[in-house]
């Protein structure tokens, strides 16, 4: 028996609504590791598990991959390393609703770069604007300056690693480069996660919590997404994404009892409809945060 339209409209939404679900959870979970492990530590075990788990699910190979090839994946190791381990240092200074909102300026500039329509300099300015109030206003004093940096750091890497993606998924075979530069990202980060969480890494209850930070915030998130992409038009799956900031506001603040002032929901809310406006005017959606 066939699905009738309406829930072959349907399923794809869910997935991807449930993928942004998943990885604002994972993220939610991953504030808890912050006490033991520090963000770098935190950060490096979800890297560690979610290469384990590409790997074993993508068999990616070395052997005859052009040499070209391996450096683009290199590249795009370090962009995830750098991205995530900026954004793990902002969300232990920032609520995780503002910490994504910020971060979220990286896929809102890729799109507004994509397009040449007049009608983007609108959602720059929303953007803007939400991002002045949060702030706290022009020369005022609201959130965490140094969370707040970490965070716009962490979406210039997001925005690198969209275009950097690209050359990824032209240069390997379905998810062999996402594995290869996951892999490179963990090792990367085992410095800073020896030094963040040192003999603490070795807890087995913290190890079971970092996998399950890997499986909320990469393995069910991609899965779902990739699924949901072929099934949904290019803008309306941005248009989705771009409900990120708002749906980790609302985990902060179930999860987490991160109260927001009404300052910053309007400040969200101003992300929200500038990603919205820009991602469904671009070429197509940002790849799936990793």
């Amino acid at each position: 028996m066939e699905a009738s339209p309406r829930t072959a409209r349907a399923f794809p939404v869910a997935l991807v609504v449930g993928g942004i679900v998943s990885v604002q959870s994972g993220s939610a979970l991953a504030t808890t590791l912050f006490e033991d492990l520090g963000p770098a530590g935190t950060v490096f075990l979800r890297s560690l598990f979610a290469a384990v788990v590409l790997v074993a699910l993508w068999r990616p190979s070395f052997r005859g991959r052009p040499r070209e090839a391996l450096r683009i994946a290199a590249i795009y190791g370090v962009a995830l390393a750098a991205m995530n381990l900026c954004f793990y240092e902002a969300l232990d200074r920032l609520p995780l609703g503002i910490a994504v909102t910020l971060e979220f300026v990286g896929p809102l500039g890729v799109a507004v770069l994509s397009t040449r329509k007049a009608v983007d300099l609108i959602w720059v300015a929303l953007a803007a604007a939400g991002i002045v109030l949060l702030s706290g206003g022009l020369g005022g004093s609201g959130i965490d300056g140094l969370g707040a940096a970490l965070a716009l750091v962490a979406g210039f890497f997001w925005g690198a690693y969209i275009f950097i993606a690209a050359d990824v998924g032209r240069a390997f075979e379905g998810g062999a480069g996402l594995a290869i530069g996951m892999v490179v990202s963990a090792l990367l980060l085992i410095p800073f996660g020896v030094a963040g969480g040192g003999a603490d890494l070795l807890d087995p209850r913290l190890l079971a919590l970092g996998a399950g930070v890997a499986i909320l915030s990469s393995v069910i998130p991609y899965s779902f997404e990739l699924e949901a992409l072929r099934r949904l038009p290019a803008g309306v799956f941005g248009v989705l994404m771009s409900l990120e900031p708002a749906v980790a506001a609302l985990i902060g603040f179930i999860a987490l009892d991160q109260a927001l002032a009404t300052r910053e929901v309007v400040a969200i809310a101003l992300v929200v409809a500038a990603s919205a406006g820009a991602l469904r005017s671009s070429a197509g959606p940002p790849p799936i945060e990793p």
